[in-house]
């Protein structure tokens, strides 16, 4: 942001006197007191270093503009003096961070006029079409209140050498081609137990530490409200439970989660051969997570149907008040080896849905950092991504063959790379890209932000990602080995698509 502005709107109280007034009437005050004023600072770090020339910005959210920035010295600090607290209505204020290779993820430790939170920044910049293209920072907001400063606002900074989730192996071992999931099987490897029967009716996933229902069939199936309702109040004493768990503990799971069961290796359904879940079917089970199509409303939900792990989103089979999907219940946190991500979406729509709970790591903002070399990391798993999103369109087989050879020089790389550094990337790889609050994955990853004066805030994430189109993945689809999985390019929606089809696919290290 290269505006630096500061705003500060004074006040004048002038002095009324009438007959028989005193100057020293009871609550009168000469001068006039001032309102007191706040203060925010803080420190940005590097894997646990201050960091130099990182630019802060202090923006205020009642009139749209920013009040100043800040740029870190060797102690890596910050601070804004001077906050206003007059006023009729507060001043709130959102505080990021940027500086050029590095995403940034805040704290605030305990304080009630401050949180972490996602915001909607889109009307800052020049937008095309009657939408737009919705951008969210990940922020620091605060409410200047008298005698309400906020010191520690402090914010980590990643570069994709310090990731901050791990994704885990799809799970498929099967080769199909040279190259392909089964053959590569990179991600964090599995446990040798993946499950545990906790003997209380629940189940302890040891890869993502998440613990699950174990009657998958307890609940009757119900529309999406219902759904939500049933998971939020399932405690011990229904459902076969005795782990003494409470209502509010458990949850509909989000897309994020529910997918961390799939087992594309299985069918029928599509779990880990040996699991203890019982009831486990192979039917269609809902998310938490809408499908996300504006603050307004969102008619649909995600769901994941369990006989191959194929995502549904059809307006019927997901439609949140009248298609009827079975229901599993998760609770606790991510404390395994791979600790999954959040989806991204914060638009609420019902207690106890994915907007309303977020849970999983955060996203960090900015969150794809361009390295100029045609290539592009991702700061929260640390992926680095081929640039150019349009440059391999074959079948499947060739595609993964062309990727294997893919190498600088080639589809706008000039980074070094040499064949067989890149692979296509898996299931799960792919998946990592979303950010469930957008309404078209594919706009958002294409779009070039500009300033209101014309200048380029942030350039496409990725060059040519084509619209209305699917991109492969390495992994095949176990219930039908001549199809294999793919992302649709808007929604980020998991679909299995015959191998012979053309699509076109993004390239991985």
């Amino acid at each position: 942001m290269s505006r630096n502005l500061r705003v500060i709107v004074s006040i004048g109280m002038g002095m009324l006197t009438a007959c028989g007034g005193s100057r020293n009437d009871p609550g009168m005050t000469d001068p006039p007191a001032s309102a007191p004023t706040d203060s925010v600072s803080g420190t940005i770090t590097f894997k646990g270093a201050p960091l130099v020339g990182a630019t802060v910005t202090e923006w205020s959210t009642n009139t749209n503009v920013v009040l100043a920035t800040a740029t870190t010295g060797a102690d890596g600090k910050y601070s804004f003096s001077g906050i206003q607290t007059s006023g009729n209505m507060p001043l709130d204020l959102n505080i990021w961070v940027n500086k050029l290779g590095y995403g940034f993820y805040p704290t605030i430790g305990t304080s009630a006029n401050a949180k972490v939170e996602r915001f909607d920044h889109t009307g800052q910049f020049i937008q095309s079409g009657p939408l737009g293209v919705p951008i969210y920072f990940t922020v620091i907001n605060f409410v200047a209140l008298p005698n309400a400063s906020l010191s520690g606002a402090d914010f980590a900074a990643y570069d994709g050498s310090n990731p901050v989730v791990s994704l885990a192996a799809t799970g498929q071992t099967a080769t199909y081609a040279s190259g392909d999931d089964g053959s590569i099987k990179h991600g964090v490897a599995w446990p040798g137990t993946r499950y545990t029967d906790n003997g209380n009716g629940s189940v302890t996933d040891n890869l993502t530490g998440l613990i699950w229902l174990k009657n998958a069939g307890c609940f009757a199936p119900a529309v999406w409200a219902t759904a939500l309702t049933d998971a939020n109040q399932l405690a011990s004493g229904q459902c076969g439970l005795n782990d003494g768990s409470s209502a509010g503990q458990w949850r509909l799971p989000n897309i994020v989660e529910l997918e961390s069961l799939v087992d594309p290796s299985a069918s029928d359904p599509a779990l880990t051969a040996g699991n203890p879940f019982v009831n486990a079917a192979s039917s269609i089970y809902w998310t938490s997570t809408s499908y996300f199509g504006g603050e307004e409303g969102s008619p649909n939900a995600w769901a994941i149907r369990m006989s191959d792990g194929r995502y549904i989103n059809d307006s019927v089979l997901n439609a949140k008040q009248t298609a009827v999907n079975a229901v599993w219940a998760v609770k606790g946190s991510a404390s395994g080896p791979v600790k999954l991500q959040a989806t991204g979406l914060f638009a609420q729509f019902q207690a106890g849905d994915d907007g309303t709970l977020q849970n999983g790591v955060p996203l960090i903002y900015p969150r794809f950092l361009d390295n100029n070399n045609g290539t592009v990391t991702d700061s929260v798993t640390g992926l680095v991504w081929l640039k150019d999103a349009n440059c391999v369109q074959s079948d499947w087989a060739t595609a993964v063959s062309a990727i294997n050879k893919l190498a600088s020089g080639q589809c706008g790389l000039a980074d070094g790379s040499i064949a067989g550094s890149w692979r296509m990337p898996n299931r799960n790889e792919m998946q990592s890209l979303a950010d469930r609050n957008e309404n078209n994955e594919a706009d958002y990853l294409n779009f070039t932000f500009l300033n209101q004066d014309q200048t380029v805030y942030q350039a496409a994430i990725f060059n040519n990602m084509v619209t209305f189109q699917y991109y492969w993945t390495s992994t095949t689809d176990a219930f039908d080995t001549s199809e294999a999985w793919t992302v649709f390019s808007c929604d980020w929606g998991v679909y299995d698509t015959d191998k012979s089809e053309t699509g076109y696919a993004l390239a991985v290290r």
